[in-house]
């Protein structure tokens, strides 16, 4: 990571300027590092982040973001266009994932700013609902060991215990005897991945649900990965195990339209089985002197152009265009985990389980250390993501791979990638890269909470000092 990026081309801010500079400057200052780095994607070698990668789609979401980039959705006497989006992401939400199997509930959703923000608010609801209804004053939550960090972080900052059961590391499956030797009179709710971020593998969600429905507690579904693309490669006749609504015993569930559902970042869905858990994390004030106080969720002001042009990207794809996308990338995907399958030293993560991983796949091996592959890999243009225990690499495969050659340059690069992995181990060489989410980077052997604080400053307060001279 650059430290002080671009430093050496542009002029770096400290300040605020005294005079403003002409538009057309800062446009082309703009569009120059954007042009540049979104080159680095559209090779189709890195590992999710760019789930459309299509610009044509950006340009139009792009226009019907701009309608509305002025616009504050909490303020909806000035906007009644943001209550119709917002109201038909939720409905085209709980549609595709099968609101309409529920008997028991009225199914509800909401809009938050991306899969943690929807994890967070369904902690949130659990936890308020958990005191309200059963008088839990101590909560807890349950979750895999694969489930997204997302809940270890919402369970900090609410005051809720997170308890962690155990998975197997080779086939990535929790243990749902540990699962329910975890529940008990304080547990708010237990979750399952569809899937998970780590293996694209999916998770016993029908079993999980039994188990949550028959000791009274909530079931979250995280599908912030899968929710907009497992409907579709099902539509298509894949065999995709149930995970949604049609699942009884589940009550919510997470699912990102920021990612395959190909809206702009800052875009996701949480959904309820039933209303009375939504409204339970509702946040109302009646005796501020600011005026009567509410809000559906965490945010205040909200942006109504993401809430816009989600709704654009929702429609403008349908179920037809969505489908289409979604056949391309697991054909893609299948191809990629076939080249894999071609070398004996390589494992991916959970294949030929029940639950096996789909559109996102992980690989290891047991001969050689697998962030080899990483250090070949990395200077031509591939970026994977890295897990740990055991060590791994994924690809989340997008949109981008899909494109001609991708899957050529993949078998190509990784036979050469696992040739030097041999030599290196041959020669008792250890690897440079190592496991952070997000990416892969190196020198992780100082991986210390205080490292990671520091790589978290650079990232935010770098540029209030000067560069080194060059």
């Amino acid at each position: 990571m650059n430290d002080y990026p671009y430093a050496d081309r542009y002029a770096v801010n400290r300040t605020l300027p005294e005079h403003g500079r002409p538009r057309t400057d800062v446009l082309a200052e703009m569009r120059e590092m954007a042009t540049e780095e979104d080159a680095f994607w559209e090779t189709g070698k890195i590992s999710g982040t760019m789930y459309c990668g299509d610009h044509e789609h950006y340009e139009f979401l792009n226009e019907a973001f701009g309608m509305y980039a002025h616009v504050n959705a909490l303020q909806r006497d000035m906007c009644p266009s943001q209550t119709k989006y917002e109201g038909e992401v939720i409905a085209m939400a709980l549609d595709l994932l099968h609101a309409d199997a529920v008997e028991d509930g009225a199914p509800a959703g909401l809009v938050t700013t991306g899969g943690t923000g929807s994890i967070l608010h369904a902690l949130v609801a659990y936890r308020e609902h958990a005191r309200e209804t059963r008088g839990v004053t101590q909560p807890n939550f349950v979750k895999p060991e694969t489930g997204h960090a997302a809940f270890d972080k919402g369970c900090h900052l609410f005051g809720i215990e997170m308890r962690v059961a155990p998975v197997d590391p080779r086939t990535t499956a929790v243990d749902l005897d540990a699962v329910a030797g975890l529940i008990d009179e304080n547990t708010i709710a237990i979750m399952g991945s569809a899937g998970n971020y780590a293996y694209g593998t999916i998770d016993p969600i029908a079993e999980l649900a039994a188990l949550a429905a028959e000791r009274g507690v909530g079931m979250h579904v995280d599908a912030c990965l899968g929710g907009f693309i497992l409907p579709f490669a099902e539509d298509a006749g894949l065999k995709i195990p149930e995970f949604d609504f049609r699942v009884s015993g589940v009550t919510t569930i997470s699912a990102d339209t920021h990612k395959y559902g190909y809206a702009f970042k800052g875009s996701s869905t949480l959904l309820f089985r039933d209303k009375a858990l939504r409204n339970a994390q509702y946040f109302h004030l009646l005796d501020w002197s600011g005026g009567k106080y509410m809000s559906p969720g965490m945010e205040g002001s909200r942006s109504g152009g993401l809430i816009a042009s989600t709704w654009a990207a929702m429609v403008s794809l349908g179920r037809e265009g969505y489908r289409e996308h979604a056949v391309e990338i697991f054909e893609t995907a299948a191809s990629m985990m076939d080249v894999v399958r071609s070398h004996p030293e390589l494992r991916i993560m959970g294949d030929g389980t029940a639950g096996a991983p789909t559109f996102c796949f992980s690989f290891t091996s047991d001969e050689f250390e697998i962030y080899h592959l990483v250090d070949f890999l990395g200077p031509k243009g591939w970026r994977f993501n890295g897990q740990q225990y055991p060590n791994a690499i994924h690809m989340a495969v997008t949109r981008p791979q899909t494109r001609a050659g991708v899957v050529d340059a993949f078998a190509a690069d990784l036979a050469d990638a696992v040739a030097y992995a041999h030599e290196k181990h041959a020669a008792g060489e250890e690897a440079f890269s190592g496991a952070i989410y997000g990416g892969v980077a190196g020198g992780l052997d100082q991986a210390t909470s205080d490292f990671i604080v520091m790589v978290m400053d650079d990232m935010l307060d770098k540029q209030q000092a000067l560069p080194p001279a060059p």
